[in-house]
């Protein structure tokens, strides 16, 4: 077969990494990439920063770090810019946020307070807790064309070869697709309309993918998981991406059932209860917007342990999820998993699990990641729907045709078989009955 020939354009010049919210994952994310430019700390928790990928057999002993196989932008290379209702700057941001310590904050203040946000496309209809003045006005068709009008001002002033846009705001109340969805045209229409059914982050969604910027959603909202904005990134050539950063208690669903169901262990109920304070559990404390966050939640293990298939083990699984907001807990969340197995000839056994966890410091390595890679994808020509980074998700954008993949393991092969294979490197299958040749053939 015909090795594939790349045709990755390489990462000259400046990207920027344009931010929807200045909250406590942008200015953490934002403070750290300038922490390690320093010399100040390690990108601890970045796959493109730290890890490693495998070519051919084992026996060749290749290992190359990603950032040295793929042509990725340096992260010196990187310029910053967001969009906030709240008018604080990065630095005053991060210090309400309270997720970097002051001593650290210090390290890159001076960087920190020149990156003010702009005015953001924000209505408390959708985001019921929280409110600002720095918010633009006008009809939603309006709103639209000022964003456009930011996204290239700041490309203009900042010098930037190329674009990425990252969604770090909050989640917006739960939306099922409808009418104003389905067609590039009726969503054009519904922004004349002012349509209910388009929320903020669609219209940020419309507007990079417009401007042939690549769009990736961290939150769970509905976004650009629409028929109108999938048809779109197609046909303007715009890699898209998403949904809901995978951080936390969900992060260890997608390690931990895969575990079970290769080893074909039953479960009868995972509870799972999570506290935070930072402004994230202030916007959940509202049902609406988090009956977006439990549909992301929610769906993870129905798809891993595919009861359908085996109705034994998990037909009867009882999934219950709850976010409280508790103040004193500030971004440390606490996520406490209840998980009930059930083994050999129906015998119970229970795993409780306590992760206190720091939200955003888990997130901010996935907006680097998610920030580096869609560049990638975007100078390889890669459009529409990136599925390949689903590793960064929990609720991964996939072809209408496709159900989600969220078992991480599987995730991550895949996505360093789509390097390896824009590399014009093989996959890697880990069948390895190459080693064994001599046996197969004496037997």
């Amino acid at each position: 077969m015909a090795k594939y020939e790349p045709k990755i354009a390489p990462p000259t010049g400046r990207l920027g990494v344009l931010l929807p919210g200045l909250g406590a994952v942008a200015t953490t994310f934002i403070a750290g990439v300038e922490a390690v430019r320093r010399g100040a700390g390690l990108p601890i928790g970045s796959l493109t920063q730290m890890g490693t990928i495998r070519l051919g057999k084992r026996t060749d002993s290749r290992m190359p770090l990603i950032n040295e196989f793929v042509p990725l932008a340096e992260l010196d290379d990187l310029v910053f810019g967001a969009w906030d209702p709240i008018p604080d700057d990065a630095l005053k941001s991060a210090q309400t946020c309270g997720v970097l310590k002051d001593s650290d904050l210090r390290e890159v203040g001076d960087f920190l307070s020149e990156i003010k946000p702009m005015s953001a496309v924000f209505s408390s209809d959708y985001v019921k807790k929280l409110d600002g003045p720095n918010v633009k006005k006008g009809s939603k068709k309006e709103l639209a064309e000022q964003l456009r009008d930011d996204i290239r001002r700041f490309k203009d002033e900042n010098k930037c070869d190329r674009l990425v846009m990252v969604w770090c705001a909050s989640t917006e109340v739960f939306l099922r697709p409808g009418p104003v969805h389905e067609s590039i045209e009726a969503f054009e229409k519904g922004l004349e309309n002012d349509d209910p059914g388009i929320a903020p982050s669609m219209i940020y969604a419309y507007a990079a993918i417009m401007e042939g910027v690549p769009f990736a959603n961290g939150a769970p909202n509905l976004t650009a998981d629409i028929p109108a904005l999938y048809t779109l990134a197609k046909e303007v050539q715009v890699p898209i991406g998403g949904k809901d950063f995978k951080t936390g208690q969900t992060l260890m669903k997608t390690i931990l059932a895969p575990g079970f169901k290769a080893r074909m262990l039953g479960l009868s109920g995972w509870f799972s209860t999570n506290i935070l304070g930072n402004r994230d559990g202030e916007v959940l404390d509202d049902p609406e917007s988090f009956k977006t966050k439990e549909e992301s939640k929610l769906g993870v293990l129905e798809y891993i342990l595919q009861p359908d298939l085996y109705p034994e083990l998990y037909g009867n699984l009882f999934h219950k999820v709850r976010i409280n907001y508790y103040p004193p807990r500030g971004d440390n969340k606490e996520g406490w998993d209840n998980i009930d197995v059930v083994g050999w000839l129906g015998y119970p056994m229970q795993i409780k699990i306590d992760f206190l966890c720091r939200d955003s410091i888990l997130a901010a390595p996935i907006v680097l990641d998610l920030a580096l890679f869609f560049d990638l994808a975007q100078r390889a020509g890669m459009s529409g729907v990136q599925e390949w980074l689903s590793f960064y998700f929990k609720s991964p954008m996939t072809a209408p045709e496709l159900y989600p993949e969220h078992d991480i393991f599987i995730q991550l092969t895949k996505l360093k078989n789509t390097l390896r294979w824009l590399m014009g490197e093989a996959p890697i299958t880990h069948l390895g009955t190459e080693y064994y040749d001599d046996y197969y053939r004496d037997a």
